[in-house]
């Protein structure tokens, strides 16, 4: 892919292209009882990898957030007014037909998630809600992964990938990146400046098992590669080479869900303060610390 010069205006501001959802966090205790009930506790919440990012960078200082998504006509309101409180300027397009992504995240009593994902609108974002206009006074842009894993939502990805501003990408999913096909994936996103998957997630697109060559082998098809490793921090890797091991920071975990998006939109937030890769990195490792610790995957309410 070539990447062709943007017509809008550079600045200090972020576009996020990605997902809505609506969180149903089932936290449980004790294993699951196959045929009958598990006592847990249920929440309904605002989520997306790609508005959580957005809210988290909102969050840690960018000021300027901005968020292109897709959403059904059921829960448009609700979501818009969720994002507005937290910072964050959202278009959100209605996809004909479909409802409002669903997620159901349960979370076991080490805090780890399952997702059962009915992604309906989310990657059916139309091609037309794309222009380049909406780059205007962007610095840096964020694609969530899931875009690329539906014809529909992969057409505008691919549009916003041929402009002038650097680009990172979130591959979101292992077990749909492994569907899609990781070399699929890789050669959709080239050009782009940074990939920031969970360790997982570099397995699967490099086929190598220790995180530190899956990053290395990663930042040699974009500039930069930062594998986040839950509470083993992070990896950041330029040009071949990993350049840094970032320790996590000690939290007592509630929910995993949503901190590799507080990673990201802590890291972005970071980088358009002019801050290096490995200095946004631990920028990153301090969010998904703070988020581990909530329900959910969005910074609460200040």
């Amino acid at each position: 892919m070539t990447v062709r010069q943007g017509h809008g205006r550079p600045g200090a501001g972020l576009l996020v292209i990605g997902d809505v959802v609506t969180d149903v966090v089932a936290r449980y205790r004790t294993p699951l009882a196959r045929g009958t009930d598990t006592a847990a506790e249920i929440r309904t919440l605002p989520g997306g990898a790609g508005a959580n990012a957005a809210c988290w960078a909102a969050r840690s200082g960018c000021a300027d957030v901005r968020l292109l998504a897709g959403v059904g006509a059921d829960a448009r309101d609700w979501h818009a007014e969720r994002l507005r409180r937290a910072g964050v300027r959202a278009r959100l397009v209605l996809a004909p037909g479909a409802a409002t992504a669903t997620v159901v995240s349960l979370v076991d009593a080490t805090a780890e998630r399952t997702l059962l994902t009915d992604s309906g609108a989310a990657l059916r974002l139309p091609r037309s809600a794309w222009s380049p206009e909406l780059l205007d006074g962007v610095g840096r842009l964020h694609l969530s992964g899931y875009l690329f894993y539906a014809a529909t939502s992969r057409a505008v990805a691919l549009a916003a990938l041929e402009r002038g501003v650097p680009v990172s990408v979130d591959p979101a999913s292992a077990g749909f990146l492994r569907t899609f096909g990781p070399e699929r994936f890789l050669a959709a996103v080239e050009g782009v400046e940074t990939v920031l998957p969970n360790a997982d997630e570099a397995r699967a697109l490099t086929g190598l098992a220790d995180p530190a060559r899956a990053a290395a082998a990663l930042s040699t098809r974009t500039r930069v590669a930062v594998v986040t490793r839950g509470g083993d921090g992070a990896l950041v890797a330029e040009r071949g080479a990993v350049t840094a091991r970032i320790a996590a920071l000690p939290a007592r975990a509630l929910d995993s869900t949503g901190a590799g998006d507080a990673f990201t939109g802590a890291y972005l937030a970071a980088r358009l303060r002019g801050a290096s890769p490995v200095r946004a990195a631990e920028a990153g490792c301090r969010a998904g610390a703070q988020a581990v610790r909530i329900p959910g995957g969005r910074p609460q309410p200040e």
